[in-house]
């Protein structure tokens, strides 16, 4: 069993260290106390602690903790940032654990900084020196905006272990697939003018129109072509999520923006979706040179699959008493994937929490994760 104490303890200091991730500068938090934090207590267990700069970022880092070396063994992985907060929404300090009706409150203690406590909480009893393979913990950063910190730790390959758990908000319900996001904005320039002579100008709304009109044609492209029945809705998703141009009606529009939400199978890279919108808008491109631009809104993340036939994913689903599944927002598994270990998405807490005013952590999950951590543990690293 938990000490709930402790437990308390550790949850209510990461809580009480901001660590906000924003693609705003002035929303932007550093998540240097949290890395603080976890270098002290995994460095007291006994663990090599590495805390490194991410490039691309505003003073963020990523710590790795190790208790052992050489291939194989368990990663543990989990993002250090916090979306921001909504204020005025929450009744109560988000930046201050708050016990009321079986949850812990606060902001982070589902998405997803109070998994690092459980994980601690988990070591404290197990028999470290019995370890047969390594378990690495990654505290990651800027998981909520560019997804860099991952990134930049796959990129690096300085680990290879068997297994991956990603401890995100999935009811202790192992996750092996998830879709991709990508956003673009798309801009058509034209040129204004007098409405009662169209020929001197270009009117941008009409040649939108037209992209619309190839948008279109792509979404049904990939309906058509692209197909994963474990999903609830199997196709990737085309949403055109905002739309402005104009300024009067007697002004010819001389610039249009669209918004545009597209969400990729497994399979269906980003980079090749993106040549997939160039291509497709390329006849129109051709008519009106230069008046079309395409550019990402914010950076994307990637589809993401497993297999829920494999090893892990059979033990895990065994020890969860929970069979693996699909979900369709994204996480840090497509990175963590690549160091070429069977990964996994699943920890405590409810996804419907994450993001919300008033985020919390039922605490019927604490117990229940501490000790299915004990077993996933036990069984990379021991057995």
């Amino acid at each position: 069993m938990a000490s709930l104490a402790d437990l308390k303890s550790n949850f209510s200091q990461l809580i009480a260290s901001p660590s906000i991730s924003a693609l705003e500068v002035e929303q932007d938090m550093s998540n240097q106390g949290v890395i603080d934090l976890l270098q002290t207590w995994f460095s007291e267990l006994g663990f090599e602690c590495k805390a490194q700069a991410v490039k691309d970022s505003r003073s963020k880092h990523n710590l790795v903790a190790s208790f052992g070396s050489g291939k194989g063994g368990l990663l543990l992985a989990g993002h250090t940032d916090t979306v921001p907060f909504d204020e005025g929404r929450w009744s109560q300090d988000p930046f201050t654990l708050t016990e009321k009706d079986n949850r812990w409150y606060g902001l982070g203690t589902c998405d997803m900084k109070g998994f690092f406590a459980l994980v601690l909480e988990a070591l404290k009893d197990m028999p470290l020196a019995q370890f047969k393979r390594p378990l690495h913990i990654l505290a990651s950063a800027d998981e909520e905006t560019t997804m860099n910190g991952a990134k930049a730790f796959a990129q690096q390959k300085s680990i290879a272990p068997d297994y991956a758990i990603i401890g995100e908000p999935t009811s202790l319900k192992p996750v092996y697939m998830h879709k991709g996001h990508l956003t673009q904005g798309i801009r058509v320039i034209g040129k204004s003018g007098h409405s009662s002579d169209p020929a001197k100008g270009v009117n941008a709304i009409e040649i939108m129109h037209l992209v619309m009109g190839q948008l279109l044609k792509l979404k049904q492209h990939l309906a058509d072509n692209y197909r994963e029945e474990a999903f609830s809705v199997p196709y990737p998703t085309m949403n055109f999520g905002h739309v402005h141009g104009g300024d009067a009606a007697n002004r010819i529009c001389g610039c249009c923006d669209l918004h545009i939400d597209i969400r990729p199978l497994p399979g269906l890279e980003l980079e090749i979706l993106e040549q997939m919108v160039m291509n497709y808008l390329k006849p129109i491109n051709d008519q009106y040179p230069g008046c079309i631009n395409v550019a990402p809104l914010y950076p994307g993340s990637e589809p993401f699959a497993d297999s829920r036939e494999n090893s892990w994913s059979k033990l895990v689903a065994e020890l969860s008493a929970n069979a693996p599944e699909v979900v369709n927002y994204a996480t840090e598994a497509p990175y963590i994937s690549k160091l070429g270990c069977q990964t996994l998405v699943l920890g405590p807490g409810s996804i419907e929490q994450a993001h919300q005013p008033d985020e919390y952590l039922d605490t019927q999950y604490l117990n229940k994760t501490v000790e299915l951590l004990k077993q996933l543990i036990y069984h990379a690293c021991i057995k």
